[in-house]
């Protein structure tokens, strides 16, 4: 009879092909044998139950700012992946800026990997930035193992990492196309979204309506137009990120049916907040782009439920609570930033599953197999089969409960879930085989051999 290390038993795995009921043998990291409708005949040095539950493939995070080296104040490498175990992440891909100094060189790559390798306790990979005084280390930080390039068409907030003017990031999709990687935009129009906060500004406009107003979709959909044109003239790869409109979204379609080769993530607050959170909520509910309203979300939604999205990422981006502060109800002067790293899962079965009745195998797709397709992991990543490795979520969709600030594990215990019921719970959280979450707590009573897909 085979011997492992880990036997989850009786649990309800999920695919984007299927749901079945099996077992799940585990051995040095790796998943080694599978049975569906019976008993794998086998013994192991720890056992789960997991019969009433469901058994996910890790969520992969592909945009999360925790802010080491430089700025752990904000988020650190420790609080910030025990935050996404006790959310069912297994694996993130950590953002060039708020970490000071910023990943766009290798010097700098190899602070950042130091830090992570001493602290995460989930699976890691790392962008680089694409900045006007960075192109010449492109190929460099590509051999060097950053999972992609991440670029500003606006300014991003943070003094050292700069947007980039079109000849930059003409010159930068030509240098990162000639060696097969991919390109992240953050897409506003610098020129629509400066003009019309100035206009604001100068009024006296800042309300929460006001910075929505300042920052509209068409300034989206403008950048969007833009790069797509460069793409399309440079074979470059790309990945637009956060888009929070369905009108977005229907750009880069267009673009995909003449085949460009290009991808696009929205986020788990603009599926399920809007300018009301924002005026409730205040600071803690401002982001770039901002939220939207009713009619946006669900029409996100529905670009969800049709594949028009590729991927769902948590664009985690905390700050101090003094910075999120609204002083004199002047919302342009708030950092600009949501904490929703731990929450993810949480907003995509709630708002999703339950409320939407969108099918778990859709959620594994957005959140686990598609991002490890994207990027090259897959199927060592974002699916449940032999010689996968063991990274898996065990969630308990009877379960509902409040999210309170205690339950939080950022550094900074703030979020604008804070209060709201969600239906769902990571009960546990297995990354190379070891459990890293139970019940509620980061267990580290074994050494994960974290993985930093190198």
């Amino acid at each position: 009879m085979a011997t492992y290390d880990l036997i989850i038993r009786n649990g309800n795995i999920v695919t984007v092909d299927s749901i079945v009921q099996g077992d799940i043998a585990i051995k040095a990291g790796k998943i080694k044998e599978t049975s569906v409708g019976k008993r794998l005949e086998a013994t192991a040095s720890k056992e789960i139950n997991a019969e009433g539950q469901h058994i996910l493939p890790g969520l992969i995070d592909t945009h999360v700012h925790f802010n080491e080296p430089g700025r752990t104040e904000w988020e650190g490498i420790q609080t910030g992946s025990r935050s996404l175990a006790a959310g069912g992440v297994t694996t993130y891909f950590d953002m060039p800026l708020n970490s000071t100094p910023p990943t766009i060189n290798k010097e700098n790559l190899e602070l950042k990997r130091a830090a992570s390798e001493e602290k995460s306790v989930v699976n890691y990979r790392f962008w680089g930035g694409l900045v006007p005084e960075n192109i010449g280390d492109i190929k460099e930080l590509h051999k060097n193992g950053v999972i992609g390039f991440k670029a500003f068409m606006s300014p991003s907030g943070i003094a050292d990492f700069n947007h980039v003017d079109d000849v930059t990031i003409f010159k930068g999709m030509s240098e990162i196309a000639s060696i097969g990687s991919l390109l992240a935009v953050h897409a506003e129009s610098t020129v629509i979204c400066d003009q019309l906060a100035e206009e604001k500004q100068s009024q006296n406009k800042v309300s929460a309506k006001d910075f929505v107003e300042s920052r509209p979709i068409i300034s989206e959909i403008e950048a969007v137009r833009r790069i797509i044109s460069y793409a399309e003239a440079t074979g470059c790869k790309l990945h637009i990120v956060h888009a929070s409109s369905r009108k977005v979204v229907e750009e880069i379609n267009k673009a995909k049916q003449r085949g460009v080769d290009i991808t696009v993530e929205t986020c788990p607050h603009y599926l399920s907040l809007t300018l009301k959170d924002l005026k409730e909520k205040g600071g803690l509910a401002k982001c770039c782009p901002p939220l939207r309203d009713e009619q946006e979300v669900e029409d996100l939604w529905t670009a969800v439920a049709t594949g028009e999205i590729d991927v769902i990422a948590s664009d985690h981006s905390p700050a101090p609570p003094s910075m999120k502060e609204v002083t004199n109800g002047d919302y342009f002067k708030a950092w600009g930033g949501i904490s929703g790293a731990q929450s993810t899962l949480n907003v995509m079965l709630t708002e999703g599953h339950f409320n939407r009745k969108l099918p778990l195998e859709k959620i594994v797709e957005l959140t686990a197999t598609n991002p490890a397709k994207l990027f090259g992991l897959y199927p060592h990543k974002g699916t449940i089969a032999v010689d996968s490795d063991a990274d898996l979520a065990i969630v308990n969709l009877n379960e509902s409960f409040v999210l309170e600030k205690e339950n939080l594990l950022y550094r900074h215990k703030q979020s604008p879930y804070v209060g709201k019921t969600f239906k769902g719970n990571v009960t546990t959280t297995i990354v190379n085989g070891v459990v890293v979450f139970d019940n509620g707590k980061i267990t580290e009573t074994e050494k994960v051999k974290i993985s930093s897909l190198k």
